[in-house]
């Protein structure tokens, strides 16, 4: 089926007076402090064409590998950096300055940093590591840009400097730690993690890790490691788990019953997670890209509808995502009954011009069980400020 929009972002300019002011927009910001909005998840990618240090595995500029090769051209495409040879990491970067422009007033972007997939040596494994965003490049970014963003460090476990690294990423303003461990080449259960969960712990950092199956970035290829049930063990030494999408998509072995358990899916683990009294004040879910069109659907509509979850909910847009136009159908959310039919034809032309205005909005649209999503989704900047 062709997507309803297309394959390539337009990457059109600021919105039109007249979207700007629909009823629409102007009814999602209300009630919210736009300097309470801190987007959660928005991936700072590039080349490294201005010395950033950013490396992307080679796989992703062969033709030989085309699931990789397509992931990195959609991604350019997405940040509209895809005709800016030479100039790519300004030109991301300078994108997403004019989508926050297009917000309110005091919406930032929480950018991560991606570390280098490591073995349990603690040895950096290049051949499993599909690209590398240093925490520096990140830090710097942020730094210069402050009206428009925070940072989010990325250390791996396993390396042996790995309690320093995030000693020294906390000294420099990072806000929290960016796993991906199916991609990465992490255990989250393994004693390996646990002098860096005490030192997590130690410096109340909140721990941002992907869950569930992992299609956007390739790695190490232990999907097994994204099983919701493995961070008990993070969460049985205090750190603060935020686990990223919800673990919205994919099944994972429901190790409760054993190592030999049942298949299930991820979303049902987290569920079984966050109903587990002892982890009131701990385990937390982002709720990015659950609107894509392989993640909404009972997920989505449980996570709008479930009350007691809506102040452990953090919203993030995971960016660039929400400009890869293949992956998102509006259509879908009506016919879900997550949407309603008028709002379809203006959330589409929202998102040609402003993905991350899109994302927002359309969060703000949705409803369950005759419910939406609390204020407190969205006004994410107190789970980050608590120290």
């Amino acid at each position: 089926m062709w997507p309803e929009q297309g394959l390539w972002n337009p990457c059109l300019a600021a919105l039109p007076r007249g979207l700007a002011e629909h009823e629409l927009v102007q009814s999602a910001w209300a009630g919210l402090d736009a300097s309470r909005i801190w987007d959660t998840h928005a991936h700072l990618v590039g080349t490294g064409d201005s010395g950033s240090g950013i490396e992307v595995n080679p796989r992703m500029d062969s033709l030989l590998d085309p699931g990789q090769y397509a992931r990195k051209l959609f991604f350019l495409n997405a940040g509209c950096a895809h005709e800016a040879p030479g100039n790519v990491d300004r030109a991301y970067i300078e994108r997403m300055h004019n989508l926050v422009d297009g917000l309110r007033p005091g919406v930032k972007l929480m950018l991560y940093a991606f570390d280098r997939s490591h073995d349990e040596r603690g040895e950096v494994v290049p051949a499993h590591t599909a690209m590398y965003v240093p925490n520096a490049y990140v830090r710097d970014t942020a730094r210069a840009h402050a009206k428009y963003f925070e940072w989010v460090a990325s250390v791996h476990p396993y390396r042996r400097d790995c309690v320093d690294a995030l000693e020294a990423a906390k000294r420099e303003g990072a806000r929290a730690v960016k796993w991906l461990p199916g991609a990465m080449g992490m255990d989250p259960a393994s004693p390996r993690c646990d002098p860096f969960y005490a030192a997590l712990a130690r410096l109340d950092l909140p721990l941002i890790t992907h869950a569930g199956l992992e299609r956007a970035v390739s790695g190490s290829d232990t999907q097994h490691y994204g099983n919701p049930l493995r961070l008990r063990r993070a969460l049985e030494a205090g750190v603060r788990v935020v686990v990223a999408h919800c673990a919205s998509m994919g099944q994972d072995i429901d190790l409760d019953r054993g190592a030999n358990g049942p298949w299930v899916e991820s979303f049902e683990l987290f569920a079984r997670l966050m109903g587990e009294p002892r982890w009131q004040g701990r385990l937390y879910g982002d709720i990015a890209a659950m609107t894509q069109t392989n993640r909404a659907g009972p997920a989505l509509a449980r996570v709008v509808g479930e009350e007691a979850w809506q102040g452990r909910l953090l919203n993030g847009s995971d960016y660039p995502l929400p400009g890869v136009m293949p992956i998102f159908s509006i259509d879908y959310l009506v016919s879900l009954g997550l949407l309603e039919a008028a709002a379809a034809p203006v959330l589409k032309e929202i998102r040609v011009h402003n993905p991350l205005l899109f994302d927002f909005v359309a969060k703000r649209a949705l409803r369950a069980n005759g419910r939406r999503l609390a204020n407190a989704v969205f006004e994410t900047r107190g789970f980050f400020e608590r120290a």
